[in-house]
């Protein structure tokens, strides 16, 4: 019986030895399931598919600098695609059902809602307009020009009214003031499909026909362009595209009545010194889509969040809305289910 015990302390003994001369030391089996590090509803929260954008030009560079955030920081799996034919060109794709956005520098007309609600669509509840922001629209002329740094409202007008000056439109700059050099204004602008041109046709000419020399461009940067290489040219666009070209043309001071008022983020405003030629430009949701497509909705809620176009308006030449009206905006589209 002794000699049994011995043997079992014996072997006992061994064992510990031999695990300790091995320098290992037992390891709980490998978890190679993932943790789960946030709840059901965030998990689903990680979107794929494609969100498309279309429409104004003015908008295209707000926009596609959201799409490039919301891509970047948000949701990494989602494409957001952004063009930039056009705010009437945007709604001849968008009705039809093109789209999912409809970017436009000036508001949806009567007629384009009507076609929507002959597709089924009905403006505020299917289709939800969304101001972003608020543009100034700016006359811009060559660096060299150096005698209409400032102009009157009317002066801009006339200038481009067809038949104001010269029944063929051939306006001289010393028709507009007699001291002006007697040099031919080439005029420039955007051509019909953007919003610009119909803010410009029918807010500021009030629907009356331009000046026949006018030429009208699809690009802007090809209006850039054309006004930098040319020292009689004068053009109409929105402040983002003189902001980011302003070491190539210069812009005209607007006199309104009380003095030259030079468009800035300061002066842009419906209550500030340049209201006469401030707008606001939006973008349109296709709500349809926005209830089937996870990656259109949530989209949509950052380009109204404040990480969307209200920090980054100013960046882009855009004078950002009061915070209020994005948060009712952000509340509409929580509503969508």
């Amino acid at each position: 019986m002794f000699k049994k015990f011995l043997m079992l302390v014996l072997i006992a003994g061994l064992t510990i030895f031999a695990v300790a001369c091995s320098g290992e030391t037992q390891e709980q089996p490998a978890d190679n399931t993932t943790p789960n590090t946030g709840t059901e509803e965030e998990n689903a929260l990680e979107l794929s598919g494609a969100v498309i954008v279309d429409g104004s030009g003015t908008v295209y560079p707000l926009m596609a600098h959201i799409a490039e955030e919301y891509m970047t920081n948000e949701q990494s799996n989602v494409s957001v695609q952004v063009g930039r034919a056009g705010s009437s060109a945007g709604f001849k794709k968008f009705i039809p059902g093109e789209l999912d956005f409809a970017d436009a520098s000036r508001a949806i007309k009567d007629e384009e809602a009507a076609e929507l609600e002959e597709r089924g669509l009905k403006l505020g509840e299917d289709v939800l307009e969304f101001k972003l922001a608020l543009d100034g629209l700016t006359m811009v002329i060559n660096k060299d020009n150096d005698w209409a740094r400032e102009m009157t409202k009317e002066e801009v007008i006339d200038m481009y009214l067809s038949g104001t000056y010269k029944e063929d439109d051939k306006v001289l700059w010393s028709d507009i003031r007699p001291d002006w050099p007697k040099e031919e204004i080439k005029f420039y602008g955007p051509n019909e499909n953007h919003g610009t041109y119909e803010f410009f046709y029918e807010v500021i000419l009030g629907k009356q026909d331009m000046v026949k020399t006018a030429n009208l461009q699809q690009e802007y940067s090809t209006l850039v362009d054309l006004v930098a290489n040319d020292k009689n040219a004068i053009a109409f666009f929105g402040f983002g595209y003189y902001i980011n070209n302003q070491d190539k043309i210069t812009a005209v001071k607007i006199d309104f009545g009380n003095g030259g008022v030079e468009p800035t983020l300061q002066t842009i405003g419906e209550d500030l010194p340049y209201a006469g030629f401030t707008r606001p430009v939006f973008t349109y949701l296709n709500a349809v889509y926005a209830k089937e497509k996870p990656q259109v909705l949530d989209y949509a809620k950052y380009v109204v969040s404040p990480d969307g176009a209200q920090r980054l308006a100013g960046e882009n030449g855009f004078a950002p809305l009061p915070a209020a009206q994005y948060a009712d905006y952000l509340k509409q589209l929580e509503a969508i289910k």
